[in-house]
């Protein structure tokens, strides 16, 4: 019979833009009747961020910053976690951006206010990290044709990818089971969805790689 409950009661999907991670993490709730918790993509400065505005990165990224804050603020009690929490980001996505788009100085203070903010709040007990090609990730950001994504470079993403590469290749601080996602379609592929939470549960410590059939 299918596993239909984590034994995490915190569990976050990761990955770069375009690959999957918000519809993986509705589907996952869905399965394991689990809270799920949806980054707030509305943020009213990430078109100009995308046009190269000057100064909108800043902006962008710290709005971001308290929209994760108010998220993450109500995980700080146990009574939420009656059941299964599945969050679609980690609070070190800010750390990942920041390096990425901001100056000096600017870096300077987003640290400050992310160790003064979202430091003291609990993180993910296991993280799906799901991995795919640039090009992948390229062609799926077209396909769903976002309105405030349409100015997105592609050298962009392509550092975006390598960040986030970087940062999972270090990363220790929970059990990551890493995803190839490169020929994978989960709403497609029930049965794969089932095979996930198995191997979410098998989860002990360190690093699990899966390569999933093709949909």
């Amino acid at each position: 019979m299918p596993e239909r409950k984590l034994k995490f009661k915190h569990v976050a999907i990761e990955g770069a833009i375009g690959v999957g991670k918000s519809t993986l993490a509705r589907l996952l709730a869905q399965r394991t009747d689990s809270k799920l918790i949806e980054e707030e993509v509305n943020n009213p400065f990430l078109r100009d961020f995308y046009q190269g505005k000057k100064g909108s990165a800043f902006q962008c990224q710290l709005y971001f910053l308290l929209t994760r804050y108010q998220q993450q603020l109500p995980l700080v009690q146990p009574t939420l976690f009656e059941s299964s929490v599945i969050c679609d980001y980690i609070l070190e996505k800010e750390l990942i951006f920041a390096q990425l788009t901001l100056d000096e100085k600017e870096l300077y203070l987003h640290r400050k206010i992310f160790q003064f903010l979202l430091g003291p709040l609990p993180g993910p007990e296991a993280i799906v990290y799901l991995q795919a090609s640039t090009e992948v990730l390229k062609k799926r950001i077209r396909k769903r044709s976002r309105e405030n994504e349409k100015n997105i470079s592609e050298e962009y993403i392509e550092k975006l990818n390598e960040s986030y590469n970087h940062f999972f290749f270090h990363y220790k601080r929970t059990p990551l089971l890493i995803v190839n996602v490169n020929d994978t379609d989960f709403e497609k592929n029930p049965e794969e969805m089932d095979r996930l939470v198995a191997m979410i549960n098998s989860l002990e410590y360190g690093v699990v790689l899966y390569n999933p059939p093709a949909s």
